[in-house]
């Protein structure tokens, strides 16, 4: 299978004052992700870039105050994962904040209309009579679509965050920090925090025009919003820099303070979080399955009207729905990835015979789980994996996961480029995408697709690298270090959870639930024992009463068991020492 090397990160010998103010192990990791000051660390709403450098925002805004003081009817147009759902009630919740009375929301069933603002979308919306349509994170491939919806007489907002396609859309304002010309930096915003801003931008504009007081409403709270941003932003999976920092950490402060959306609670309790010591890591491992789950085997408007209840008890039973279809997902991924490995088991991973891009497809997998599918496989192999279920017409839909080095949007717009018509049509990011083809087009593809892959990365690439912040001493192995650690995020995509590596001995192992390896270690300079736990552990390999040493690569965590606290090593790898 695939190889695992490990890197410590570099730590640079300046010192800076923050490192004083911190514990040294602490001061190291911030040292490895190059922060040098409390302000690179982003805690302050004063400290959001201004959305004036967002390009379109002055003509969004314009067009959003006219519909506002007209009482047009505003459509919201969103996606079905979890930054569309919480980006759809975002804009909701906000406009109907600034007074805007004639408010509603349509996202489309990725079964039957697919991602984004297509023509037959907009003939949906057409038939509810809006005059203003605003996309939320999708819209900037819509090119089509908005041309149908000018044809039909009504206008379009586009707010989004995907990578622009050669043709613009023909939209009255088009907000994209990734749109050419687009001067904000966080680059890496996503789709909720784009819409977050156009409110922030919003409301300026409407207070510059006295509308609040001459309509006595209430000047919106925006940062009551921002659990959504924060839920949204960790979900979506982009690089955590300053920006997004910011914003994830006032809207965790707010849900572990209990000011959050009553479905956003409901769902941190049916997941079995605690609401008060909530992180980052909950939001996209537990929150955003469950949500994600609505879109992925039904539609994603039980997740919308989740976020949307003000009735607690309302919200709780849509939460409860969302549980239902997130273990009915996890059974089918299960089913799946079975199919999956035991196409992979049949393939040598020592030799050349096994793609650098891999193509997976089956007849009776399920549209909306093949993104998921991708991303174990790509976990297992650590190569691109396309994932591939059948759509209509002789079409297949594809969901694409990458790794490193290789820009999977970019990757398909070559294949696209030479071989014209293979491809229907295709949009994404860096590490994500999806397509659809033929089905006869299939074989095609994964040769173009392969061909393309093996040029962008060499055999080395495809080996996992996982980086650590070297070993913690034992001294260090406290309740206070990780709890230090676990306020010290939120962490996520480009500020990494800190990871450490280290040699133990091994005292006890056993299995518990189904997969999951307990096992008691040991730091062999000072004998301190600690307990350490690796979920869904290799089978094969474990439990082995004859291995007695590994090198683990562990994060510091807090487990809480019956209101007692102890420090545990969170296994994400063990290497088995032969002595």
């Amino acid at each position: 299978m695939k190889q695992v090397s490990i890197h410590r990160r570099d730590v640079p010998d300046e010192r800076f004052p923050i490192f004083d103010e911190v514990p040294a192990a602490l001061a190291r990791i911030y040292a490895a992700r190059g922060i040098q000051s409390k302000e690179q660390l982003g805690r302050n709403l004063k400290e959001l870039l201004p959305d004036t450098e967002m390009k379109g925002m002055t003509a969004a805004v314009s067009r959003l105050v006219r519909a506002i003081r007209a009482n047009e009817s505003i459509m919201i147009v969103g996606d079905f994962d979890c930054d569309g759902a919480t980006s759809t009630t975002l804009a909701v919740l906000g406009l109907r904040m600034m007074g805007a009375t004639n408010v509603d929301y349509l996202v489309p069933n990725r079964f039957e209309y697919g991602y984004g603002l297509s023509p037959e979308i907009v003939e949906v919306a057409f038939s509810q009579s809006p005059h203003l349509l605003v996309t939320v994170d999708n819209g900037i491939s819509s090119v089509e679509g908005v041309a149908r919806a000018n044809q039909l007489g009504m206008d379009v907002v586009v707010t989004d965050h995907h990578l622009a396609g050669r043709i613009i859309p023909d939209a009255v304002a088009i907000v994209n920090p990734n749109q050419p010309g687009c001067d904000f930096k966080a680059k890496s915003t996503c789709g909720v925090g784009v819409i977050f801003y156009v409110m922030i931008a919003l409301r300026r504009a409407l207070q510059t025009e006295n509308w609040f007081e001459e309509n006595n409403i209430a000047l919106p709270n925006l940062a009551s919003l921002l659990d959504l941003v924060a839920l949204g932003t960790v979900a979506d999976v982009v690089a955590l820099e300053h920006n997004n920092r910011t914003l994830v950490y006032q809207g965790l402060q707010r849900i572990r303070a209990g000011h959050a959306r009553p479905g956003l609670l409901a769902l941190i309790e049916v997941a079995g979080r605690r609401r008060e010591r909530l992180v980052a890591s909950d939001l996209g491992f537990a929150i955003a399955p469950r949500l994600n789950a609505a879109g992925r085997l039904e539609d994603m408007s039980i997740g919308i009207e989740c976020l949307l209840a003000d009735d607690e008890e309302y919200a709780r039973e849509l939460a409860q729905t969302l549980d239902q279809l997130n273990i009915d997902r996890r059974a089918i991924e299960q089913d799946m990835q079975q199919q999956a490995l035991s196409w992979l088991d049949k393939m040598d991973f020592d030799n050349d015979s096994l793609p650098f891009g891999l193509c997976l497809f089956e007849e009776g997998w399920h549209q909306g789980v093949v993104g998921i599918l991708a991303s174990r496989i790509k976990e297992r192999t650590n190569r691109p994996v396309i994932a591939f279920a059948r759509g209509d017409k002789g079409e297949i839909k594809g969901s694409a996961r990458s790794i490193p080095g290789l820009h999977i949007r970019d990757a398909l717009d070559q294949v696209a480029s030479r071989f014209p018509g293979l491809i229907s049509k295709f949009g994404g990011h860096a590490m994500a995408a999806g397509l659809t083809i033929t089905a006869s087009g299939l074989e095609e593809f994964r040769t173009a697709f392969d061909q393309v892959v093996r040029e962008q990365l060499n055999k080395e690439d495809l080996d996992q690298r996982l980086e650590t912040d070297g070993s913690l001493l034992a001294a260090d192995m406290t309740l206070l270090l990780a709890e230090h650690i676990r306020e010290a995020g939120p962490w996520g995509h480009h500020f990494p959870e800190p990871m450490f590596d280290g040699v133990f001995r091994v005292l006890q192992q056993r299995i518990v639930g189904q997969r999951h390896l307990k096992i008691v270690l040991m730091e062999p300079l000072s004998g301190l024992a600690i307990d350490a736990i690796q979920f869904n552990t290799d089978l094969s390999i474990w439990p082995n009463e004859a291995i007695n040493s590994v090198r683990a690569v562990y994060k510091l965590d807090v487990n809480e068991f019956r209101g007692q606290q102890s420090v545990q090593l969170m296994i994400e790898y063990l290497e088995l020492i032969v002595e």
